[in-house]
């Protein structure tokens, strides 16, 4: 018999032994319902984690098990990869979780009361922002100056409506802007004024809006550092583990706000964030001097405008509006410098995205990005954000031109009350068309457009399984034709989202290998009655393998 030496034997014991510890889990969750966004292995029992990653997604996870390993027994909750949102203002949401609430004013009066108490609580002569009021709730009359400048004075009052394309100000601040019923309307904006007298109500439209918001002061550093947490916890409490972001604040200050937190080690939330595309150079120059950032903090989208919005009556139709026939919307941005900016950048390898609500939007866009892809042939996934009012004819373009439609699910079971005011049946059916778009192969993602709506997954995928609108007048479904899956509106908030961030190698799936993000729900998506999915709560949140919420 051949001698082996002793320390051979010992140091072959210890490297089993290492091995054997370096594959334990730090967390094993078991006794779960597990959908994974793997198509290969779709449901499981048990995951594994360790340190930032999941290292076993399955059934018999006592391999993992050591004797430090945290294991969770969560009694047949389920769980899914953390939410994804492809679309949010993220710090103005932060901002907004502090600022006056109008959402829930469903009288003038109580927009009134509303504003007045938040103003009384107003100790300096700071700027009253935020609101996201909706008109449509008290029948559709735009609320005035006269409403709020008995209970403002010589408060600045900058409130906007809920889909952020006009807002309301007081006399003040109409005084301070100099705009009188002289001023003439700005390209791509709209001044709202009295049919008798000409003056200005204080609603402002689109463009019209930066004639007021170029006199706010600028926020401090450590205002928008503290939005910026109030929106992770926020987020955290939403299953939410990463956000796209659009901006709020100019995209740029935005972006350095999160670099910031990133290099303080206060950033515990993935985020892909975008600047206004007409600054595309200097964005080219940041990506070529500092790449695009890392698995926590990313960058190099670009976010674009073509039209407004359906409820402010300024998104762009091929027909005009059914109650207000004599127009058809608006242009947000001068087509000409627009399609110059999508083409460069794209050709640049930039990633656009682009603001496009009505069908004639929705066209011309498609359009453009089908002649930037002709120019530079590389995987673009160009988004058309919104994409709310499609016109038949464009629905398959989606998928040929490999374009992604990122739409936001609240907004059918909003605008589902009214939209009939303003549009008829022929183009209702291509309105928030989620399930022609899916039946057509296209990418569909999901988000929600916070803080224009609620930053709730589990309330977007109601609303995409059910389309119950909010006033309950379509127990069925409003064009129920377009209602989609539980299992599809998953996959667009997970798996799809991933793609549409160029992230789907790292993130939008339980899967080994992949980063550990994921969330813990109350109750299984699958099982519950679909009119109850609403009411479903996230229990638990992890980000990058670590626990960073838990519903007490």
């Amino acid at each position: 018999m051949r001698y082996i030496p002793g320390y051979l034997i010992l140091f072959s014991l210890f490297f089993i032994s290492s091995c054997s510890q370096n594959s334990n889990a730090d967390i094993i969750y078991v006794n779960a319902k597990i959908w994974t966004g793997d198509s290969t292995n779709s449901r499981a029992t048990s995951i594994a984690i360790k340190d930032s990653l999941i290292v076993f997604v399955g059934t018999d996870y006592e391999p993992y098990k050591g004797t430090d390993t945290e294991v969770i027994d969560l009694d047949g909750k389920m769980i899914v990869p953390g939410f994804i949102d492809n679309h949010t203002h993220f710090l103005a949401g932060g901002y907004q979780l502090a600022a006056v609430n109008l959402r829930n004013a469903q009288t003038p009066a109580a927009f009134i009361n509303t504003l007045k108490e938040y103003v009384s609580s107003v100790n300096d002569d700071r700027w009253i922002q935020g609101g996201d009021w909706d008109h449509e709730a008290w029948g559709g009359e735009l609320p005035r100056k006269e409403w709020i400048d008995s209970v403002t004075s010589d408060q600045p009052v900058y409130v906007n409506r809920y889909d952020g394309h006009m807002v309301l100000v007081n006399s003040f601040v109409l005084n301070k802007a100099g705009i009188t019923k002289n001023t003439p309307d700005p390209e791509g904006g709209e001044i709202i004024r009295d049919s008798k007298t000409g003056e200005p109500t204080g609603i402002l439209k689109d463009e019209a809006m930066g004639l007021v918001s170029r006199f706010i002061p600028d926020a401090s550093e450590k205002e928008l550092d503290e939005s910026l947490q109030r929106a992770i916890q926020h987020a955290w409490e939403n299953g939410v583990t990463q956000v796209f972001d659009m901006g709020g604040y100019g995209g740029w200050t935005d972006l350095n706000t999160y670099r910031r937190a990133h290099a303080n080690d206060q950033l515990n939330l993935r985020i892909y964030a975008h600047v206004p595309i007409r600054t595309w150079q200097k964005l080219d120059s940041l990506v070529k001097n500092d790449g695009r950032g890392d698995d926590m903090l990313r960058w190099g989208g670009l976010k674009g405008f073509v039209d407004g919005s359906l409820g402010s009556t300024t998104a762009w139709f091929f027909e005009p509006y059914l109650d207000e026939p004599s127009s058809r919307g608006l242009l947000v941005t001068d087509t000409t410098l627009l399609r110059r900016w999508v083409v460069a950048a794209d050709s640049a390898g930039l990633h656009i995205a682009t603001h496009a609500i009505g069908d004639q939007a929705i066209n011309w866009l498609l359009n453009v990005y089908e002649e930037s892809q002709n120019k530079t042939k590389r995987d673009h996934r160009s988004r058309i954000e919104h994409a709310q009012h499609i016109h038949q004819k464009d629905l398959a373009r989606f998928a040929s031109l490999q374009v992604i439609p990122a739409m936001q699910p609240y907004h059918a079971i909003d605008d589902g009350r009214w939209a009939y005011k303003r549009l008829d049946d022929e183009r209702l059916k291509g309105t928030y068309a989620f399930g022609s778009l899916l039946n057509a192969n296209a990418m569909l993602t999901f988000g929600s457009d916070w803080s224009v709506a609620p930053l709730e997954p589990i309330t977007g995928i109601y609303a995409a399984v059910t389309r119950r609108t909010l006033d309950d007048k379509n127990p069925n479904g409003w064009y129920p034709e377009q209602k989609i899956t539980v299992e599809q509106a998953l996959k667009c908030y997970t798996v799809n989202n991933a793609y549409a961030g160029f992230h789907e190698n790292k993130t939008g799936k339980l899967k080994k290998g992949m980063l550990a993000d994921l969330a813990v729900l109350s109750h299984d998506l699958f099982t519950v009655d679909p009119e109850n999915i609403k009411n479903v709560q996230v229990i638990r949140t992890m980000v990058n393998g670590k626990e960073v919420f838990m519903r007490k």
